[in-house]
């Protein structure tokens, strides 16, 4: 029995010692280690929250401890937020951690021009460890960026609920309104002044779907800044114009040209499809002129339902170029387009949709599509709609592709599909060409070898680049998965343009001469950097 009772005893020691060293914790301050001394939160615009940043801290003795204070340095009128052990706040005692151990911290912050510094707009804290006389630090940053903001105003309703200001799209097949959250563009709005004239001055941040008046024009000046919230985007309504007047730019700061993007400005956001919705041509949208501008993550980069019924073409674009759009670059419905230097690239469909038939001419423009799934098309060309209950066809009056690239990783770049009158190449209301074209068309089954549409001879054809594989007749592309998209010194481009074409200079402004050459696609060739 006595064997027992020193057995137990023994055990009963080793237990309570080791408890005693799991569970006490003795308070520390100065030894912790930190995976940044530093957070940069990027830039955020007034009153918007940041992402969740994370800071790991470890304990790296070996011995639990106690952190006396954790709290931000500017106490509990911080704009920063913490969550530590799953708690939120902006000041804690007593924080355990034990040996050999570490912890995150999530970091947030919502803040207004008016707190940043005045000379720099930086908004900045600390988080501090330790007691009142003695803690480390680990030091936090952020650029507030002032902006005009422009969203749909709201009514309290009786029952506590909102009413959101809409704007009507049409009717729906019973005849009831269809409505979407958004507001017209007010030309004396008591907070934004005139709102159809965006400047340079500060960016513009557009929650849910602001529309251009009918019978009214928004100018974007050189250099504007435009982000649209998620599910939000720009309607230019009947009889309404959008002239976008950007410039070229001189350095990489981009300042002449105008960009419209997502409203998160984290570097980890700058490629990110589908963010928002889209650019809106409505029908009757008239006299649209755009010159300079970049689109990124879009749903859909523009959206063109219709034409004005003019011979005029209703969109004019000029240097235009559209990103990592989650659905389609430019989708267009019985449009009537002309661009000069269009790059479009990385869209989850088609980087550009010619469809139900319309009026297109594109001329030095590089059509790629480098989509991570290389299942889709850098070009779609058709005369038709299917809807539920009928097929609706219209005339393909023109779609011109001079002096263009259509290139990607799919193997298939172009699709055209021809439902009126099945697929007679001589059909009058079937009408396109590519003149002076890098095409890539790898048909590995032969399927299309006998196709009337895929020949590339004859007058639909005109002195045109196949590729057929992945080695040859290649665009030389100078990074295309990041969208750089400048042809190199082996391209099969260069010295392919018609130079009857080549009348303008490349979406770099650089010459097209006879002294450099007259390539195909947007950009002349230039040596990488």
């Amino acid at each position: 029995m006595k064997h027992y009772i020193i057995a137990f005893l023994t055990i009963f020691t080793i237990l309570t010692t080791s408890c005693r060293n799991d569970f006490d914790f003795e308070p520390n301050v100065g030894n912790l280690k930190f995976s940044r001394d530093t957070i940069y939160l990027d830039t955020v615009f007034t009153t918007i929250g940041s992402s969740t940043y994370t800071l790991k801290v470890y304990n790296k003795s070996d011995k639990n401890i106690s952190i006396p204070n954790l709290r931000l340095g500017k106490g509990e009128s911080s704009k920063y937020r913490l969550m530590v052990d799953g708690m939120p706040g902006k000041v804690f005692e007593n924080v355990e951690l034990l040996a050999k151990d570490s912890m995150f911290i999530f970091i947030e912050v919502t803040a207004d021009v008016a707190d940043a510094n005045p000379g720099d707009f930086l908004y900045t804290d600390q988080i501090q460890f330790g007691n009142n006389s003695e803690f480390q630090t680990v030091e936090l940053v952020t650029l507030i960026q002032d902006a005009y903001f422009i969203f749909p105003q709201r009514t309290l309703n009786p029952d506590d609920t909102y009413t959101y200001e809409s704007l009507t799209l049409g009717l729906d097949e019973e005849g009831n309104p269809i409505t979407i959250q958004g507001q017209f563009l007010d030309s004396a709005d008591p907070d934004n002044g005139n709102e159809l004239h965006w400047t340079n001055e500060k960016p513009y941040v557009i929650y849910g779907y602001t529309a251009v008046p009918p019978n009214e024009t928004l100018v974007v000046d050189a250099g504007a800044r435009i982000h649209f919230h998620a599910e939000s985007g720009l309607i230019v309504a009947n009889n309404a114009s959008l002239h976008v007047e950007g410039d070229y730019s001189t350095t990489e700061a981009l300042e002449n040209e105008v960009i419209f993007e997502g409203d998160r400005l984290e570097p980890s956001f700058s490629d990110v499809p589908g963010q928002w919705g889209t650019i809106w041509f409505t029908q009757g949208s008239t006299n649209n002129i755009i010159s300079n501008l970049t689109i990124k993550n879009a749903t859909v980069g523009m959206l063109i339902e219709g034409n004005d019924g003019t011979t005029s073409p209703t969109i004019d674009m000029k240097n235009v170029q559209i990103y990592d759009c989650s659905n389609v670059g430019v989708l267009a419905r019985t449009g009537n387009i002309v661009g000069k230097n269009m790059v479009v690239n990385n869209c989850g469909q088609a980087s550009i949709a010619c469809t139900l038939g319309g009026s297109y001419d594109f001329t030095h423009c590089t059509f790629a599509n480098y989509w991570p799934i290389p299942k889709q098309y850098c070009v779609v060309i058709n005369d038709y709609l299917e809807t539920s209950d009928q097929t609706i066809v219209e005339p393909l009056v023109k779609a011109d592709f001079k002096n263009c690239i259509l290139y990607g990783s799919p193997n298939l770049s172009l699709s055209i599909d021809k439902q009126g009158n099945g697929p007679d190449i001589n059909d009058p209301n079937f009408n396109y060409s590519f003149d002076s074209s890098l095409i890539k068309f790898v048909d590995l089954s032969h399927i299309y070898s006998s196709h009337p549409l895929y020949q590339f001879t004859g007058a639909n054809y005109t002195n045109c680049l196949i590729a057929t594989n992945s080695t040859n007749n290649r665009p030389d592309f100078k990074d295309p998965n990041n969208n750089e998209l400048i042809i190199g010194e082996d391209s099969s481009a260069r010295g392919l343009a018609n130079s009857s074409y080549a009348t303008f200079n490349d979406i770099l402004n650089n010459q097209r001469n006879s002294t450099v050459g007259f390539d195909s696609g947007a950009y002349n060739w230039i040596i990488f950097e």
